[in-house]
């Protein structure tokens, strides 16, 4: 029987498509869910990651135009806020979704040239005693620790939203390239500031949401103009360090996946069902070059019959899992439909088909 490894042992070998003693384990999960786990008796002070043994921890500074926040409108049902990047958005108090943007602080480029000075880097950003404690504490589980941010489309699509994010894509590409250095600098500034604070960091995350159900918000063309570059330049800053990288994007991103590869990044999640992301046929095409994470899709979690999530697990996991490079995620994050019964029997079939031979 293979020696049990440590949560840092165990993702670093999946990054690196070597197997270990089972898939490492990380997820989201709503705040709305949480709430809802509470009711059904999930500890009142303890973090998911706690309770179910997750390998992984961030550590990340805020990237922010670190506005003041305004409430604007709040009620039993709803609030309206004016956040740290001067949109004013809509979210719902009884239930989870994506962010209801109602305006946007930067309309033109003359606006970005007024504010782009709000994107620059101080020691600020960092509040140093919550990620020292959160960093010793990563460390005293022994978890994985990446350093972790937005770039490019998901860095400043809160700034502008997506409609003057794509006319500037086609009448003003070289606003967007300047955004998009901006706020990668943002976000590899904080990294060398931690790493020059004594950090050190197993892996590093990118969040930048680049596509939707059908596709890509833009053309593979447009990519490798405006984000392969700065995508290039975060993955070189981290494989220099010896630091793998995770990309983060929602989507169906299939049509990008030969340049994020040509980019360098290490590792794709979270793999969105509903979006056309087929973990098992990822692994055969791309599973020598490209670790996984996530491809779980989070509707059968939520489904009565209990046999949908067994069968989900059960045909991708083995498959996914063999020769190392996958890490068990939701395909998003979990929602408000998954009860604690569901979710506890989720993490159950993981480490049911998620243990290599040699240890079970």
């Amino acid at each position: 029987m293979t020696q049990e490894l440590t949560s840092r042992e165990r993702i670093w070998r999946a990054l690196h498509h070597r197997e270990a003693d089972r898939v490492g384990v990380m997820d989201g999960v709503w705040g709305t869910t949480l709430a809802r786990w509470r009711r059904e008796g999930f500890p009142a002070d303890a973090p998911p990651a706690d309770v179910f043994g997750y390998d992984m921890a961030e550590i990340r500074p805020d990237t922010s135009l670190r506005l003041p926040v305004v409430r604007i409108e709040d009620n039993d049902e709803y609030s309206v806020v004016r956040d740290a990047n001067g949109t004013t958005v809509k979210n719902w108090k009884q239930s989870t979704s994506t962010p209801g943007w109602i305006d946007h602080l930067i309309k033109t480029r003359a606006d970005w040239e007024e504010y782009k000075a709000l994107a620059q880097w101080d020691r600020s950003r960092i509040d140093w005693g919550a990620a020292r404690r959160s960093y010793a504490a990563a460390r005293d589980r022994d978890r994985f620790v990446y350093y972790s941010g937005a770039i490019c489309w998901d860095a400043t699509l809160p700034l502008i939203g997506a409609e003057a994010m794509l006319y500037a894509m086609a009448d003003d590409p070289g606003w967007v390239s300047d955004m998009y250095a901006t706020m990668t600098d943002l976000y590899l500034t904080g990294a060398e500031e931690f790493l020059g604070a004594g950090f050190e960091f197993d892996g590093a995350w990118v969040y930048d949401d680049m596509a939707y159900r059908s596709g890509p918000f833009f053309s593979p063309r447009s990519y490798r103009e405006l984000f392969f570059p700065h995508d290039r330049r975060v993955c070189g800053f981290f494989r220099a360090r010896g630091v793998p990288v995770i990309l983060h994007s929602c989507g169906n991103i299939a049509p990008l996946i030969p340049r994020l590869i040509e980019a360098g990044y290490a590792c794709l999640q979270p793999l969105e069902v509903k979006a056309g992301m087929d973990l098992v046929a990822l692994k055969k095409s791309y599973g020598e070059v490209l670790a996984f994470m996530g491809g779980i899709d989070v509707r059968a979690m939520g489904d009565p019959n209990p046999a949908a999530i067994e069968h989900e697990i059960a045909t991708k996991i083995p498959v996914a899992m063999a020769g190392g490079g996958y890490i068990y995620h939701s395909d998003h994050s979990v929602p408000d439909t998954v009860s604690l019964e569901q979710y506890r029997h989720v993490m159950e079939l993981v480490a049911r088909y998620g243990r290599y031979a040699g240890n079970r």
